[in-house]
Order: structure tokens, then sequence, then C-alpha cells
């Protein structure tokens, strides 16, 4: 099999990480998470906080196009290589290399996202939460002829096999049972900013079972989801569905 790259662009505060640790225990791929995470930190303008900064900026290359560099023509050990990226990272960056790349866009209610993302950052904007440079990017490759896959978060929940058997589909890599089940615990292939992300899907040992989720969102959140809707809700009659 030649060479493979992928990318799975997604939403803050998704279940990004447990398909990274799922495509990890593929074995013929090598994961790799947020690459421009420190790019992103280096050229935002948003005001928002993240925890763990210095330490992010000094773990990569804050320069966007050493790190692209690395992601099309990189030296790595299995024949596909499966990058966790996040949308919003996608900033003062030629996105030209998308073409060259397998992507994929995983989506998530905007309200479960902001009801997760404000416990741990205060106040997030569109910009943080990604999903309309998510829709953005879908457009975009859409227009190429080089249409993304789409996954959304619950439908991967409620049937983890029967998803990602026609992810592998889309992407003509061939399925393993094994990407159903990891082990516990911290990976190797975490970020330095895992302590501060990763808590909940470090006790998990695969997909954790879909449940319907019952909150009531801040009222200061709620302006945010309502515009952030429409942009869900277009990317979702793309995306592959449990049942069906």
């Amino acid at each position: 099999m030649a060479a493979w790259r992928i990318n799975a662009w997604s939403s803050p505060r998704n279940i990004s990480t447990a398909l990274m640790y799922s495509f990890a225990q593929r074995p013929d791929t090598v994961v790799v998470d947020e690459p421009l995470y420190a790019h992103y930190l280096s050229h935002t303008s948003s005001g928002t906080i993240h925890p763990g900064r210095e330490n992010i900026l000094a773990s990569q290359s804050s320069d966007g196009k050493v790190v692209v560099q690395k992601v099309l023509q990189g030296e790595y050990e299995s024949p596909i290589v499966f990058f966790k990226q996040m949308t919003h990272h996608l900033i003062d960056i030629d996105r030209a290399f998308l073409d060259q790349m397998e992507n994929i866009v995983l989506i998530r209610d905007p309200r479960l996202i902001l009801h997760s993302y404000s416990k741990v950052i205060d106040n997030p904007g569109m910009q943080d939460i990604g999903i309309e440079m998510q829709y953005a990017l879908f457009r975009e490759l859409q227009a190429k002829g080089r249409q993304p896959a789409v996954v959304d978060a619950n439908e991967l929940l409620k049937n983890p096999e029967k998803v990602l058997q026609e992810l592998c589909r889309e992407l003509l890599i061939p399925w393993f049972p094994e990407m159903l089940k990891w082990k516990k615990g911290q990976r190797p292939e975490d970020g330095v900013w895992a302590p501060y992300w990763y808590e909940n899907v470090h006790q998990s040992t695969g997909f954790q079972p879909f449940k319907e989720r019952q909150f009531e969102l801040n009222e200061n959140l709620k302006p945010l989801a309502i515009q952030a809707e429409k942009y869900y809700s277009f990317l979702f009659d793309f995306a592959i569905k449990a049942d069906n």
C-alpha cells in the first residue's frame, strides 16, 4: 500500500482523541496529535487562555510551513499516517496541502461542545469552537472534488463498528476490528496538553456507549450555539449514519 496521509479535522471537546486512539490500534498506521497547535497559539488573535501554553510552544514547531512540510514529506514507520487536527488551528496557513491528503471532518452538536468547552475555557467564541471553519473547509474541498468524509460524534458512539467500517471504506483503507478497543491510560502519542484535556478518554478502553444528555446551556453561550447550529446541520446531512 502506498503512503496514505489522513487529517481528521475536529472541533474541540469532541471525541477526536478517542478516534486517534482507535486509528493507533491499526497495524498499518501511526498517529500524530495536533501538529499545528503551536502554530495556532503563535498566530491566533483570540484572547482565550490555553492551559499549558508555554509547554505546547516548546514541544513543537510554531512555523506552519515547517509543520506542513513534515506532514506531507516526513518519514514515518507505517504506510498510513493519521493526523488529529483542530480545524481552528488552520489560520495564516496555505491550505493547498489538503489537496494532497485524505480528510475527515469530525463534527459534534455545538451545544455539547460549548457545554464541555466552557468548563475549561471561559467565554469561547466561534473561532474557538471551529465549526464555521469546518463548514468552510468542507465546502472548499467539495468544490475541488475532494469532499471529506464526515463523522458525527453521536453517530459514531451509537454504532462504532458500523461507522468506522464505512469511514475506512470511504478512505479506501482496510478495516481492522482492533480499532474498537485500546488500553486504558496515557498513551505515547498524546501531546503535552493531555493532562488538561484527556482525563476522561484516559479512563476509557473503547468508544463509550451513546447516552442522551440533559443539561442547560449557560445563557451567555446560547446565541453562539444558535449561530453554530446552521453549520452543524449542513454538515450532519453528509455524515455517516449509524442506522443505514
